[in-house]
């Protein structure tokens, strides 16, 4: 390790990263995942058992910003952070007629008083069970919007592609309560705009289209999607007008909107959004005082799967043989490489003081590759197949007056020299044009 006389960084020299040329658990059936070969490959998760999958350091940087993201958009709509129990007592399911219709997916367990349990896959009734323990809701706090980021889980018979069908996955998700099914209608159309907002902001093309409301239930349902080779869903899309339906609910091989042929594509459900109306909070009695009568609320749920959108982060981004990731969501936004040790360029570390100093003042956050026994060339490596948008090489070109330092825009296949003073203008200039990307938004009314 370098000597290097530096102020607090990330170093990649201490970095948990274990990384392998050969993954053992694709079989030769199954289709081929970038990126899960990648994300096991260049250590960013690790399978501990079928299905389930511990987010390595690299990995869990990048759901951290995607988790910052969504809270910043579920604060703007006046949701409220919650973390609700992972186990939930069967009793509720039952009463909501939802255990026998769904046990063989269910992860079920008892206690020692022999009180059954359910891993959740998801919360209605927990969240609705909570609210009627709490009494009469007053009106005053409607609409009430209650949201929480938290593993889930559902027993896949065939668990594959990493974090696409897994046994244990993230998942946000909100639950609203409504006076009446009006007011419902427009809690919904506000959550599906943040809904839009979120995807836009991850920058990649998404697809909202008519849902299939499944064993959930409800009567207005739309889903997100990625459009992938490696979807198990199928959407109807119409090029014309953007209509878009799941095939489980088209019954037509034209759009209803505009007459126009739709067209099959093979997409990855990554949300999806439910107007429930009264199915769970009328068995489980959650209600609110209108005049002198305590009548059901009116529910709406809206589910975010982050473990899958971080997957198809990088399904739909990564080459064959690099990972990479939106600039804003990538575990680090630049990698530092000083010289190599003993090379002509060594006396250049003067310089990494000052150019990280810079970085801290434009607020990128950046990892140092200490590791000067190895060269340039294979540290720059290692920045590409991380996923890292941007590398500061502090090599040859320093030795010139002024001395320069090598930029490189890995996403973008560019390079270019830059003095220390011109890195303000040079990031300063990404964050506005290229940082955030933009995106196409196909989308049903």
């Amino acid at each position: 390790m370098s000597n290097i006389p530096i102020r607090n960084i990330s170093k990649v020299s201490r970095l948990f990263q274990p990384m392998t040329s050969r993954i053992s658990t694709i079989k030769k059936s199954e289709v081929f995942s970038k990126s899960y070969e990648h994300l096991i490959k260049y250590g960013f998760i690790k399978q501990v058992n079928s299905g389930m999958y511990a987010y390595l350091p690299l990995a869990l940087r990048v759901l951290n910003k995607l988790t910052t993201l969504v809270d910043n958009e579920m604060e703007r709509i006046g949701a409220q952070k919650i973390l609700l129990p992972a186990l939930t007592s069967t009793h509720l399911w039952k009463q909501t007629d939802r255990y026998n219709n769904n046990k063989s997916e269910l992860f079920i367990l008892k206690d020692r008083s022999n009180k059954e349990y359910i891993l959740s896959p998801t919360c209605e009734e927990t969240i609705c069970n909570l609210l009627s323990s709490s009494g009469i809701i007053s009106s005053q706090i409607l609409p009430l919007k209650l949201y929480q980021i938290s593993s889930k889980w559902r027993d896949e018979m065939k668990p594959r592609h990493g974090f696409l069908r897994s046994r244990e996955f993230l998942m946000k998700d909100l639950y609203t309560f409504d006076l009446s099914l009006n007011n419902a209608l427009k809690t919904y159309e506000e959550v599906c705009e943040a809904y839009e907002n979120i995807f836009k902001n991850i920058g990649l093309t998404f697809v909202k289209a008519v849902g299939d409301p499944g064993f959930i239930g409800g009567s207005v349902s739309h889903e997100y999607h990625y459009k992938s080779s490696i979807g198990e869903d199928v959407v109807c899309i119409c090029s014309s007008c953007q209509y878009a339906v799941n095939k489980v609910m088209c019954n037509d091989t034209h759009c209803p909107k505009c007459k126009n042929t739709l067209v099959q594509e093979q997409a990855i459900e990554v949300g999806h959004t439910f107007l429930l109306n009264t199915k769970y909070t009328k068995p489980l009695n959650v209600k609110s005082r209108i005049v002198d009568t305590a009548s059901p609320l009116v529910m709406g749920c809206y589910g975010l799967g982050l473990s899958r959108i971080f997957t198809m982060l990088a399904e739909i981004l990564s080459t064959e043989t690099e990972l990479r990731w939106p600039k804003h969501l990538a575990p680090y936004t630049l990698s530092i490489i000083p010289p190599k040790k003993g090379s002509k360029e060594e006396s250049a570390n003067q310089y990494v003081d000052k150019v990280i100093e810079i970085l801290d003042e434009l607020n990128i956050d950046a990892i140092l590759d200490d590791r000067s026994d190895l060269t340039i060339g294979n540290r720059l490596m290692h920045a590409r197949v991380t996923g890292i948008p941007y590398v500061i090489i502090i090599g040859k070109a320093t030795q010139k007056s002024p001395p320069l330092f090598e930029i490189h825009d890995i996403n973008n296949s560019t390079q270019c020299d830059l003095s220390l003073d011109n890195m303000y203008s040079y990031f300063n200039d990404e964050k506005t044009s290229n940082i955030i990307e933009s995106t196409k938004v196909s989308k049903a009314n």
